[in-house]
C-alpha cells in the first residue's frame, strides 16, 4: 500500500443476516431480507458505508452463500482480509453467547480475517455449539478459550453491546472484564444503542480500550443507525486491526450513534405496570406499583457501576474521537419513504445526506420541512423522549 493516503470510512461493524438465499432462518429475529448479498447492495448503494462487519458468518448456510458470490465473480476475497463488493469491503464475523461457571451470559463479537479462517473457526464452533446454523447461539466452553481461538486464527475479540440488560458483559454477566476475559485479548468494546463515550468513562476498565457504535441491525433499514469514522488505507481487515491499535496514523475519528435516550434499555423500567423509574431506579421495587420486576437501565447501571469503582464522575474525555448525536433518516419525522427516494436519487446515499448535502440542496428536494429536520437532527436539536424496557425513544415532531 504504500504511502497511501488515509480515507476517512463510514463503518457499521454489527449486522445480522436473517437468512439464506435458499431461505434457511439464520439469526430468528431478523428480517429475513437480510441476506450476506442485500447487505453488501444496501450499503453499497444506499447507505454508503465501506467496512461492513457481517457477524452470521459463521453459519454453513451463509457460508454457501458467499462461496457462490465468490465463485461467480460478484464478489472477491481481498488481500488485506475481507470481501469486497464494488467500493464495500465486508469483514466476516461470529456473534457468540458464553455463560461462564458463577457468571450471567454475555455477546461476544469475533471478526476473523480470511473466508477458510471463518470456515475452520466454525468447525471448531460446531463440537461445542447444539446449533452452529443459528445467530447468537451460546458455545459451551469459558470464554477466555473462545478468546484463544479466535487470537489464534488472527481475529478480534470485541464485547458486544457492553451494558445492555441482557446478555451483555456488564448488563447481565460481571462487574469486571477479568471476571470472565483476558483483558489483554480484547481489541474493543462494542458501546450500544442505550450508551455513548461519557457514559461509559464511568467505568476506569474502559479508559485504555477503544470504542465501537455499531447498528446491530435486524433489517436493511436500520443499517448504518449508528456507525463510526475510521481513518484507513483502503476498506479491510488488516487495516480495520491497526486503526484499533492506532497505527502510523490510522484510528477511529469519530463515532456516531443515537442519543442514548433514544436506546430501548436507557432506564429501568417495570414489567408490570410499563413505567420508567426515573430518579428511583436504585430501588428494588417500581415506585409506581411496587413490582420487584424490574429491567435495569443501561443508565442505572452504569451509574451502579460507577460507584463500586469510586468514580463521583467520569474525567474528560479529551483523548476520545468524539461521539456525534446522529439521527438516522428513517428517525426523523417527516423522511418517509417517498422522501427519502427522493434524497437518495439526488445525493446518492444516506451517508451523503447526512455528513455532505447542503441545507439548501436538500429544502430544494424533499421541502423546508425535511430540510429543516435534518438540519436540526445534525445539530442534535430534536426533542426526545426517553426509551427503556425493550422500547425505543421517540424522536418529536418540532414545532
Amino acid at each position: 500500500m504504500g504511502s497511501r493516503e488515509l480515507d476517512r470510512v463510514f463503518a457499521d461493524l454489527h449486522l445480522h443476516i436473517g437468512s439464506t438465499e435458499s431461505g434457511d432462518p439464520v439469526k430468528i429475529s431478523a428480517s429475513r431480507s437480510l441476506t450476506f448479498r442485500s447487505i453488501a447492495h444496501e450499503a453499497a448503494h444506499r447507505k454508503g458505508i465501506g467496512l461492513l462487519g457481517v457477524i452470521d458468518c459463521h453459519s454453513p448456510g451463509v457460508q454457501t452463500d458467499i462461496a457462490r458470490l465468490l465463485d461467480t465473480g460478484e464478489m472477491e476475497e481481498i488481500e488485506g482480509g475481507g470481501i469486497r463488493y464494488r467500493e464495500t469491503t465486508i469483514v466476516l464475523g461470529a456473534e457468540i453467547e458464553v455463560r461462564d461457571a458463577g457468571f450471567g451470559p454475555a455477546h461476544h463479537l469475533v471478526y476473523l480475517p480470511t473466508f477458510a479462517a471463518m470456515r475452520d473457526f466454525t468447525i471448531w464452533m460446531s463440537r461445542h455449539m447444539r446449533n452452529v446454523n443459528l445467530s447468537s447461539q451460546r458455545i459451551y466452553v469459558p470464554s477466555r478459550v473462545l478468546q484463544e481461538e479466535a487470537k489464534g486464527r488472527g481475529g478480534l475479540f470485541i464485547p458486544a453491546h457492553i451494558f445492555t440488560p441482557h446478555k451483555s458483559l456488564f448488563g447481565s454477566c460481571s462487574d469486571r472484564i477479568g471476571d470472565t476475559l483476558d483483558p489483554a485479548s480484547v481489541d474493543a468494546v462494542e458501546l450500544g444503542l442505550s450508551s455513548d463515550t461519557a457514559m461509559a468513562g464511568w467505568i476506569p476498565e474502559l479508559d485504555e480500550l477503544p470504542f465501537l457504535t455499531n447498528s446491530d441491525a435486524h433489517s436493511l433499514a436500520k443499517i448504518g443507525r449508528e456507525y463510526n469514522a475510521i481513518l484507513l488505507k483502503e476498506p479491510s481487515f488488516t487495516e480495520l486491526a491497526l486503526a484499533l491499535k492506532g497505527v502510523d496514523g490510522r484510528a477511529i475519528a469519530a463515532n456516531y450513534g443515537l442519543n442514548p435516550l433514544l436506546g430501548k434499555y436507557h432506564r429501568t423500567y417495570c414489567l408490570s405496570c410499563a413505567s420508567l423509574a426515573g430518579a428511583e431506579a436504585a430501588a428494588e421495587r417500581c415506585p409506581s406499583c411496587g413490582s420487584t420486576k424490574l429491567v435495569k437501565g443501561v443508565m442505572d447501571r452504569i451509574e451502579e457501576l460507577g460507584a463500586k469503582f469510586g468514580r463521583i464522575r467520569p474525567p474528560a474525555q479529551d483523548n476520545r474521537p468524539p461521539y456525534i448525536y446522529q439521527v438516522p433518516l428513517e428517525f426523523v419525522p417527516g423522511i418517509g419513504k417517498v422522501t427519502l427516494n427522493k434524497l437518495l436519487a439526488r445525493f446518492g446515499t444516506e451517508m451523503a445526506v447526512l455528513h455532505a448535502a447542503s441545507r439548501e440542496a436538500i429544502a430544494e428536494t424533499a421541502g423546508e420541512a425535511a430540510a429543516e429536520a435534518i438540519a436540526a437532527a445534525r445539530k442534535g436539536e430534536l426533542p426526545l423522549q426517553a426509551g427503556g424496557g425493550g422500547r425505543y425513544g421517540t424522536v418529536a415532531r418540532m414545532e
